[in-house]
C-alpha cells in the first residue's frame, strides 16, 4: 500500500514539474503590443535570412525548399 501511494506522489510531483517547464503563460491585452513588435519577427531582415538559408543549404547539401515540407527527394 505504501509503494502504492509512494508511486502516487511521484507520478504526481513528475507531472507538476513537466507542466511547469512548459513555458505557456498567459499574455496580458497591454503586453501583446510588445509580442506584435517588428523586431519580433523573424524575417525583418531580408539579407539576414538569405544568409542563414544560405549557411543552412550548404551544410544540409540541398538547396530550396524553404516553407515546402518534404525531403527533397519528389517523393511527396
Amino acid at each position: 500500500m505504501k509503494t502504492l501511494a509512494r508511486s502516487l506522489v511521484l507520478a504526481a510531483a513528475a507531472v507538476a514539474a513537466i507542466s511547469g517547464l512548459t513555458g505557456c503563460t498567459t499574455v496580458q491585452p497591454w503586453e501583446r503590443a510588445n509580442l506584435a513588435d517588428f523586431t519580433m519577427n523573424p524575417e525583418r531582415d531580408p539579407l539576414h535570412a538569405a544568409m542563414t538559408d544560405h549557411v543552412y543549404f550548404s551544410r544540409e547539401g540541398s538547396t530550396g525548399g524553404r516553407g515546402v515540407g518534404g525531403g527533397g527527394c519528389g517523393c511527396n
